[in-house]
């Protein structure tokens, strides 16, 4: 599958001429499978609707004046009057549905010619007298839902995906479907837009759209976040200053990109991919590890497996897999059976010889501990052949162990009645709430820390134990981080988008620095989302939350990744790294809000990918601007070109 289609979106006008008869009859099918909402409010919505007249029953005016009544007894949680009034002239608008998925017979249909939106917003507890026993725990809860005629409910939220086009008057959604609506007038627009606005603020942090309030989640350092139409995108243009000294890529050609390898694998059930940067990398499943060679053109088969020993009953499919010391030992850990999938130890492979030659334990003062995350010292650090710390993460931890003891000696493993002890050499543990979920490395060792509440913090190689910069939520958890060698810039990973982050500043001496070096005080750039359309959103699978944003590899001073990748359900989805930065880029023009990217490009697969990551910058071909991307399903690994794509 190529890229996503024009940010403009298809022409919605060939489905205006649809015949009037197939409209009806369309909509008389579908409102007898339609489900009979027997809330008041999902009552009310229906009667605000023109088309609700071809229902069988007829709602009579002492019917209606009953729902009224019902509502105004309703104990919303907000005080103020819902941010859009149900009348249908106020916010009437057109309703399209996207039929036919990805084939060739895939186009808009109208739904509904004459309809109108509300947005509603429901009370926190179910009414005893409500007499709707078949409620879901969605109307349950204290939420605005976007309700348009009798078809769409939905929660405001990112799962939404909701896109705009000022330019056409048009908002595209996914809900149970994709949807697209267009208003009447561009000030119809612009009313629908600031509520929904308002909506999204209350839903995502439980408090009314004030300026006090947006103060209060984003603090007086991050004006940016909370206003951005008015932010300074200067240290994003400081970026595109970069991108002009920097030599072009090739020129584009027409070939779209090429599969270079596609096999079986020898183990069934891949976990996870273990790149290396030197001649192997590695696909790791339950029962052990598959060694693929290296080149320039990706991944191929040795048809060599590493089968895990036996005797280490306490070993169970890995979490994590982590190369060390020139790649030729490897650190598995595994989560526990049973409770949160954390884990109290680590095993060590030596791949050369197949076995797993020490089971390593996580203790503090004494006390076992847990880990959710390890992680290498820097982006290098893999390559070193005299590496023995790496980094470790739990929920309120996050520390530096070192496998040798407290005099830098290796310890004797082979004598060892019991499992070794890593050395805690440095780290903090926090009081409860940080709740960490993963981490990543700068090329000097900085560390970026990603949060449950969204938030993302920033520590010096020197200090693990007060960020210098943290950065606030929007609103989603963040499940996967990375950042770039230079440590400018970060990338965040939640379930419905990619946040990119600039962490550059310049201090009181006008000289530049980073987030991981000093407080960035109050100039401190918005940050821009990577989203899917709501069409390709809605086509990735029923897993289609985003996985593993990463950049492409680099491990030296001077150079830049290009593009950035990430996991979401069939696809593997690229971006142009350096597209994203430009602040004239098309996709931005016009939007409000946080500028959000859609051009990007899209691998798809038969299955739900496990893992998508670029190979090391040394495997890149002469007329290649980026080095091959690795693409591993449970029972296949693809790699793929990037010589002809940009």
């Amino acid at each position: 599958m190529g890229g996503s289609q024009s940010r403009n979106g298809p022409d919605l006008s060939g489905s205006e001429s649809e015949p009037e008869s197939e409209v009806e009859e369309r909509q008389e099918e579908e409102e007898e499978e339609e489900e009979d909402y027997h809330s008041p409010i999902s009552t009310t919505s229906a009667t605000a609707t023109p088309s609700s007249s071809t229902r069988k029953k007829t709602l009579t005016p002492s019917s209606l004046d009953a729902i009224d009544t019902k509502l105004k007894s309703l104990k919303l949680k907000y005080s103020s009057k819902p941010p859009s009034t149900t009348n249908p002239s106020s916010n009437s608008v057109k309703l399209y549905l996207h039929v036919g998925g990805n084939s060739p017979n895939a186009k808009w249909i109208t739904s509904d010619r004459h309809t109108s939106y509300s947005f509603v917003n429901t009370n926190t507890e179910k009414e005893e007298d409500s007499g709707d026993d078949d409620g879901d725990e969605e109307e349950c809860s204290a939420a605005w839902f976007l309700i348009v005629g009798s078809r769409v409910r939905a929660r405001v939220g990112p799962l939404l995906q909701l896109k705009s086009f000022p330019d056409q008057r048009r908002v595209d959604f996914v809900a149970d479907g994709v949807w697209a609506m267009k208003f009447p007038s561009a000030e119809a627009y612009k009313k629908f837009h600031e509520e929904y606005k308002r909506c999204l603020f209350m839903n995502t942090y439980a408090l009314e759209d004030t300026a006090e309030n947006r103060l209060k989640v984003f603090g007086k350092d991050f004006a940016a976040w909370a206003q951005p139409e008015s932010a300074d995108d200067m240290m994003w243009e400081d970026a595109e200053e970069w991108l002009e000294k920097t030599p072009p890529p090739p020129p584009k050609n027409n070939k779209a990109m090429l599969e270079e390898f596609e096999e079986e694998a020898a183990e069934a059930g891949i976990q996870s991919l273990a790149l290396g940067a030197l001649d192997n990398s590695f696909l790791v499943s339950g029962s052990g590890i598959q060694v693929v060679k290296n080149f320039s053109h990706g991944v191929h088969g040795k048809g060599v497996s590493v089968k895990f020993s036996d005797h280490h009953s306490s070993y169970s499919t890995p979490k994590k897999a982590l190369l060390m010391k020139a790649e030729t030992n490897m650190l598995l850990m595994s989560p526990a059976s049973t409770g949160k999938p954390h884990a109290t130890g680590l095993h060590q492979l030596d791949i050369e010889t197949g076995k797993v030659v020490t089971e390593w334990k996580f203790e503090k003062d004494g006390t076992d501990i847990t880990m959710r995350d390890i992680t290498n010292d820097n982006k290098g650090a893999q390559m070193d052949p005299s590496g023995s710390t790496f980094l470790g993460l739990d929920d309120n931890r996050l520390c530096q162990w070192d496998m040798r003891d407290r005099r830098g000696m290796v310890q004797n493993m082979t004598s060892a009645m019991e499992s070794p002890v890593l050395n805690w050499t440095q780290g903090h543990q926090f009081s409860r709430g940080t709740n960490f979920q993963c981490f990543a490395t700068t090329g000097d060792g900085s560390v970026a820390v990603g949060s449950l509440d969204g938030k993302i913090r920033l520590y010096s190689k020197t200090s693990m134990r007060m960020a210098k910069t943290a950065f606030p939520g929007l609103g989603s958890p963040i499940t996967h981080v990375d950042v770039t060698f230079d440590g400018k810039w970060i990338l965040g990973t939640t379930d419905t988008y990619l946040v990119l982050i600039c962490t550059i500043f310049k201090d009181k001496d006008g000289k530049e620095k980073t987030g991981f070096s000093g407080r960035m005080g109050n100039r401190i750039a918005a940050p821009r989302l990577l989203k899917l359309t709501p069409l390709d959103s809605h086509l990735a699978g029923s897993n289609n939350k985003f996985r593993g944003g990463q950049f492409s590899w680099v491990t030296e001073n001077g150079k830049q990744e290009r593009h950035l990748v990430a996991t979401v359900g069939k696809f593997s989805v690229i971006w142009d790294f350096q597209q994203v930065k430009k602040s004239k880029h098309e996709c931005y023009q016009n939007q409000e809000g946080l500028k959000s990217c859609y051009c990007y490009k899209v691998v798809l697969k038969d299955e739900s990918i496990v893992d998508s990551r670029f190979m090391h910058e040394k495997f890149a071909m002469s007329d290649s601007p980026e080095a091959p991307l690795v693409v591993a399903t449970p029972m296949k690994v693809s790699s793929f070109s990037m010589s002809n794509r940009h």
